[in-house]
């Protein structure tokens, strides 16, 4: 199969999670910049979540073009990973509402986690659909091993210390925010 339909859907999915968070930014009613404070939390968790769908719409686009052909465990593998970004307002709204309290942070860190867990599902069935260039570019991928730790140790923070948790989520979004170089150097060689 060919990859344009993933590539415009998966396009269209990321098109629209990114218009759904914009649009759960609700307008102050006052004319005054003291007006904005109050909704700090809401544009921060905003923006980090518009990162982190930057980042994997980044990523993808990457992934899309080594890829081979599509198989149907791609396709599903796209899927789950759509699935889990899709979440991404729900959890990023809640959290930004509510000032980045424990449950919030805890369910956001979730659902970064299943979205990096479904990532690598889906290298792993494109590397398993044939793409050979994609498997030497993921290498040993030593960011897409930490990653998931560094969730893990956020979702557990945020039980006790939330402003933790939020550090070690922006942390992640910093070492992902270079768009991955391998398969641009694998594609070279």
């Amino acid at each position: 199969m060919g990859k344009n339909r993933l590539e415009a859907f998966s396009d269209g999915v990321i098109a629209i999670i990114i218009t759904i968070m914009v649009l759960e930014l609700k307008v102050p009613h006052g004319a005054d910049w003291a007006e904005l404070r109050p909704l700090l939390p809401v544009l921060l968790s905003y923006v980090l979540s518009f990162v982190y769908v930057g980042i994997y719409w980044n990523n993808h686009h990457h992934l899309l073009h080594v890829a081979g052909r599509v198989s149907g465990a791609v396709l599903w593998a796209n899927l789950h990973l759509l699935f889990w970004l899709s979440l991404l307002p729900f959890a990023t709204g809640w959290m930004g509402e509510n000032r980045f309290a424990s449950a919030p942070t805890a369910l956001y860190g979730v659902v970064l986690l299943m979205a990096a867990v479904a990532y690598w599902l889906l290298q792993r069935a494109m590397i398993a659909a044939g793409g050979q260039v994609l498997r030497r570019a993921v290498g040993r991928d030593a960011k897409g091993k930490v990653s998931p730790f560094l969730y893990l140790a956020g979702i557990a923070l945020s039980l006790r210390e939330p402003p933790l948790a939020q550090a070690l989520y922006a942390l992640v979004a910093c070492m992902w925010l270079v768009p991955d170089r391998r398969i641009e150097r694998a594609l070279e060689h």
